[in-house]
């Protein structure tokens, strides 16, 4: 499955039971919650799905069960992505072998710190020898780095790097959309630049808010395709201050904290993620209301 149909994806939340650990019957909940309110791809064991604190034997086990649940229903990536350019190759090879995963997201290596030639050895080995589709996550807030526009395009040219969630300005995804090959996907992984991404050629969000607000943020796009931007940006102006409210503290806590009081159970974040107290749940609750 590609990724053609899939305008909004959802960076799905891992749910946890109160052991903290991953519980499944939770998970198939979620995703079926997910896919009722317009998610059309969904992004698993990312930065909001808590990567960083699943063990690769949990984070195998997640795939499996989420491709197994999806069940084909929507295209489904895979964070694989380290630091570690030989541990990347040999985890997302693994992660190849499941049937239902489509793509592999891998981030721009955080703390080493390369420069764009090591960007580009780093992205081109992982995509010449892991045996799935590779996007590239470029985050610089996050991996201090920054993948320049330059790099991004050189490696676009590889048939085996399929897209993009980047998370810079809009000049650079603008950048990106106009100069990439077609069928080069490009995503904001920003959740306010969701209109304005789309607006500018994106093929759409890879989103956190969408655990909340797909519904609107499907009408956003249901709208722009009909021609209506006024309709669009009146659907997006009041999101914009509550998609800001589930990033008031460490993600994924806001996002998971607002899931529960709705009754979509995802549990608490793991450490070093804390879950928010009572106050910034109030403050978060008032802002979503």
């Amino acid at each position: 499955m590609n990724f053609k149909n899939a305008h909004l994806m959802t960076a799905m939340v891992t749910p946890f039971n109160a052991d903290q650990q991953v519980d499944y019957d939770r998970l198939a909940n979620l995703i079926e919650y997910l896919l009722a309110h317009h998610t059309q791809g969904i992004l698993v064991g990312g930065t909001t799905g808590e990567g960083p604190t699943l063990s690769d034997a949990e984070k195998l086990q997640l795939f499996e069960a989420t491709a197994h649940m999806v069940n084909g229903r929507v295209p489904i990536m895979a964070n694989t992505g380290s630091n570690n350019t030989a541990a990347t190759i040999a985890f997302t090879r693994r992660v190849s072998q499941i049937t239902g995963i489509d793509a592999a997201l891998v981030v721009v290596p955080p703390y080493n710190k390369p420069d764009q030639a090591g960007m580009l050895a780093h992205f081109t080995a992982i995509a010449d020898k892991s045996g799935l589709p590779i996007m590239i996550y470029n985050i610089p807030g996050r991996v201090v780095v920054k993948m320049d526009v330059a790099t991004v395009l050189k490696l676009a040219k590889n048939p085996n790097i399929i897209g993009i969630k980047q998370c810079t300005s809009e000049a650079e995804l603008a950048a990106i959309v106009e100069q990439a090959p077609s069928d080069f996907y490009v995503y904001t992984g920003e959740d306010d630049q969701t209109l304005t991404a789309r607006v500018l050629g994106a093929h759409g969000v890879i989103s956190v808010a969408s655990h909340l607000y797909g519904d609107e943020m499907a009408a956003i796009y249901q709208a722009l395709q009909t021609g209506d931007w006024q309709a669009a940006a009146a659907i997006q102006r009041p999101l914009l201050p509550k998609m800001a409210a589930l990033f008031s503290a460490p993600s994924p806590a806001p996002v998971k904290a607002a899931l529960n009081y709705r009754q979509v159970l995802v549990g608490e974040p793991r450490l070093p993620i804390l879950p928010l107290t009572a106050d910034q749940l109030i403050t978060l609750n008032t802002a979503l209301a």
